[in-house]
């Protein structure tokens, strides 16, 4: 990020904070010509969290007096969500909404920059990772050899483990069959779990037939709306395999580096006020539908903290198994540095 752009960023959050109104830069731009892109998201239509990238799209087009405009599209709408990454990297369309966990197994830097299982329990804690401590570059530079640009995380909390067994102790998890991806999946598998990295659209019907015994999925309210309460009369808390979720605004390197630094900055705010609204969002939400999970019959299980605490001890170990090149073993270390500061590890 050049200086005038860092301005422009600063520029923009302080004009945020003071007023909705479109600047006046944006709106000379506007009368020079508009930058149309589109991003697909992962969510369906009408989901909550694909309601907030429209408001992401909405926010961009005001903080640039429209700019920018960047067309949402639900995921699979424009290519099936797999093949997101090379369409953007191949210029099909401009921007994605995608979660890094995905690519880990060829970018093993992805593993760090979606969860950090047993990792970072508040999702603050995670964001600090990557404005305070480096993160952005550090994750920036695993998109860049792909001719793709990170742009920002949209940070919010934990994702629970749905079970059809009583889980009640972190031993509990070994001999388990279990649908985990990303890191998690290596590191449940350390922790004794037979791990198969099932697509999100086949939890419901795997955990019904009895093919897995625990699952990740979701958000609390994203899963409750799957109707996993019908098939798993168990949820773990917290998700201590994705105690904390980063998924990720990655561009098109072509395209980003034709905007000006208006336009850029206004990716970078937007997208920070968003990562913001939806993890508020999903906090007051997550009330509301543990209620409905109890409701329809659900036990929820609360881990103990302190044998939480023992298992990111060991948990260190895996990821360091997991970190298997320079950039991911950096971030990895740069993520444990900031965890032993916060006397979590």
């Amino acid at each position: 990020m050049t200086n005038s752009t860092r301005r422009n960023v600063l520029r923009l959050g302080a004009a945020a904070l003071a007023t909705p109104a479109v600047l006046a830069s944006g709106t000379a731009a506007r009368a020079q010509g508009v930058t149309k892109w589109r991003m697909q998201a992962l969510w369906g239509g009408g989901t909550t969290p694909m309601i907030f990238e429209e408001k992401f799209c909405a926010r961009v087009a005001e903080l640039t007096g429209g700019s920018l405009e960047i067309t949402p599209f639900a995921g699979g709408q424009i290519v099936p969500s797999a093949q997101a990454f090379d369409a953007v990297r191949g210029g099909a369309f401009e921007m994605m909404k995608t979660y890094d966990g995905y690519t880990a197994g060829k970018i093993p830097a992805h593993g760090f920059s979606s969860t950090v299982p047993f990792g970072f329990p508040e999702a603050d804690q995670y964001e600090a990772w990557f404005y305070e401590r480096g993160g952005l570059d550090m994750v920036r530079e695993s998109y860049a050899p792909a001719g793709l640009t990170y742009v920002a995380p949209t940070v919010y909390g934990e994702e629970p483990i749905h079970s059809r067994v009583p889980v009640r102790t972190i031993a509990d998890f070994d001999g388990l069959k279990g649908r985990f991806v990303g890191l998690a999946s290596a590191v449940m598998a350390d922790f004794g779990v037979q791990v198969s990295p099932l697509p999100t659209s086949e939890v419901y019907s795997a955990l019904d037939k009895g093919l897995i015994d625990v699952a990740d999925r979701g958000d609390i309210k994203a899963n409750y709306e799957e109707g996993l309460h019908e098939v798993a009369k168990y949820l773990i808390l917290p998700g201590v395999h994705q105690p904390t979720t980063a998924t990720s605004y990655v561009a098109n390197t072509r395209a980003f580096e034709a905007l000006d630094d208006q336009q850029k900055a206004a990716l970078a705010v937007a997208a920070r006020e968003i990562s913001g609204a939806l993890r508020q969002d999903i906090l007051v939400a997550n009330g509301e539908y543990l209620k409905k999970f109890q409701d329809a019959g659900v036990e929820i299980i609360d881990l103990d903290p302190e044998d939480i605490a023992q298992a990111r001890a060991k948990a260190v170990e895996s990821w360091k198994k997991a970190a298997t090149d320079e950039l991911s073993t950096r971030m990895m270390e740069s993520q444990v540095a900031l965890m032993q500061e916060l006397r979590l590890l």
